[in-house]
C-alpha cells in the first residue's frame, strides 16, 4: 500500500488581491497542502485571514513568517515585485521551495540571481504563471493544435481594464524600477502566453505612456514579438481602457479565430467561489470564441471553451515538490518574459 504522504506545510507572504484571491483558496481546498502561516501587517487583512483561515497562523511581517521556516515546506511571495529578491533569497536559504508571483521580479539581473540561488541550494522556484490556465488560452491551444487555422501568421492578444484614478497601492505608487507598470504586471501574462504558443521572440516595436494624473508608470503598452516560427504576436495592454478590444484574435491560412472578454476564474474568485464548487471555471456558451472567414458561405462557428484550470497550478506544485516532477512553470521561461519587459522599457525610453 502506497505512503500517504504529509500535507506540504505553506506559508503566503502577502494577504492582498493575490494572496487572499489567486492563492489561498487553492492551497486550501488541495489536501496536499496545509495553509499554516500568513503574513500582513494590515490589521484588516489580518482579520480577514483568520475569518478565511481560522487554522492558519496570522502574522505581522514576512520577516515573522521566515524565523518560523522549520515549520514550513514552502512560502508563497504574494508580495510586491520590488521585495520579491529579498524575500525569495531567504526562503531559499532557509530550505523552503518558493513560489513567485508574477512580476517574477523588476530586472533581468534579480531574476537571475533568484534561478541562481535556488540551483544551488536545489529547492524548487516556481513562477505564478496562471493565466497559462485561462479557459480562453486553453481554447486557444487546442485550436491551434488542431490545425483548422492553418498556418497561423498573426497572433493578437488584448488585455485591458479601466481603473482611471491613482489609488494607494504598490502598483500605483511604485516604480518601473521596481518592477510596477502595466508592462510588467499585464504583460507578464501576455508575453509569456505569446511565447508559450509560438515560441522564441524577438522584439519589434515597442509603445507605452503614462497616462493617468500623478501616475509614476506605464498605463498603456503595445508589444509586436516577430517569433521564430515566423509569426506576429501583437499585444495591447491598458489598465485605463473604458471599452476593451477582443481578448484573442488568431489569423490563419484557413480561418480566423476570435474571442471577446476575459476567464472568469478572478471574477468568481473576487465574489467568494472556490475552486471545488461545481461549474467552476466553466464558460457560458454566450462567451464561446468564434471560428470562420468573413464573406464565407459557412456561417461562422463557436467554439466550446475548455474549463479554466487554475487549481492545475497546484496540482503542479504539489507534484513537483513531493514526487519530483518537472516544474508547472519554468522560472527561465518566467526569465526570457522579464527580458523582453526590459526590452520594451528601453525601446520606449528611447522614444
Amino acid at each position: 500500500m502506497p505512503a500517504i504522504l504529509a500535507p506540504t506545510r505553506t506559508g503566503i507572504i502577502g494577504f492582498g488581491l493575490s494572496g487572499r484571491v489567486f492563492h489561498a483558496p487553492f492551497l486550501a481546498t488541495n489536501p496536499a497542502f496545509s495553509l499554516d502561516l500568513i503574513a500582513t501587517g494590515d490589521a484588516g487583512r489580518q482579520a480577514d485571514a483568520h475569518t478565511r483561515h481560522p487554522n492558519a497562523t496570522i502574522v505581522a511581517t514576512p520577516e515573522d513568517l521566515l524565523a518560523r521556516a522549520d515549520e514550513l515546506d514552502l512560502v508563497v511571495l504574494a508580495s510586491p515585485a520590488h521585495v520579491h529578491l529579498e524575500q525569495g533569497l531567504a526562503a531559499l536559504e532557509a530550505g523552503l521551495a518558493v513560489v513567485v508571483d508574477k512580476p517574477f521580479a523588476a530586472s533581468v539581473a534579480e531574476a537571475e540571481t533568484l534561478i541562481k540561488a535556488a540551483e544551488r541550494v536545489g529547492h524548487p522556484l516556481i513562477v505564478f504563471q496562471n493565466r497559462r490556465w485561462d479557459s480562453d488560452f486553453l481554447t486557444l491551444k487546442k485550436l491551434l493544435a488542431s490545425g483548422r487555422l492553418g498556418r497561423v501568421h498573426r497572433f493578437e492578444s488584448t488585455f485591458e481594464r479601466f481603473s482611471p484614478a491613482v489609488r494607494d497601492r504598490w502598483q500605483d505608487t511604485t516604480t518601473i524600477a521596481q518592477g510596477a507598470g502595466i508592462t510588467f504586471d499585464l504583460g507578464s501574462h501576455l508575453i509569456d502566453q505569446a511565447l508559450q504558443l509560438f515560441g522564441p521572440a524577438v522584439l519589434i516595436h515597442a509603445e507605452t505612456d503614462a497616462i493617468r494624473p500623478g501616475g509614476v508608470s506605464d498605463d498603456e503598452a503595445f508589444v509586436s514579438l516577430r517569433h521564430e516560427s515566423g509569426v506576429r504576436s501583437h499585444l495591447n495592454l491598458s489598465r485605463v481602457a473604458a471599452q476593451s478590444g477582443p481578448r484573442f484574435r488568431m489569423l490563419g491560412s484557413d480561418a480566423a479565430y476570435v474571442v471577446h472578454g476575459l476567464d472568469r476564474q478572478e471574477a468568481d474568485l473576487k465574489a467568494g467561489a472556490l475552486p471545488t464548487d461545481e461549474g467552476y471555471g466553466v464558460e457560458d456558451s454566450s462567451s464561446w470564441g468564434m471560428l470562420g472567414v468573413d464573406g464565407s458561405d459557412a456561417p461562422f462557428e463557436p467554439v466550446p471553451s475548455e474549463r479554466g484550470d487554475y487549481p492545475a497550478f497546484y496540482t503542479g506544485v504539489a507534484a513537483c515538490i513531493r514526487d519530483g516532477a518537472p516544474l508547472p512553470v519554468d522560472p527561465r521561461d518566467s526569465l526570457k518574459v522579464v527580458r523582453l519587459i526590459a526590452e520594451v522599457h528601453e525601446w520606449a525610453a528611447r522614444g
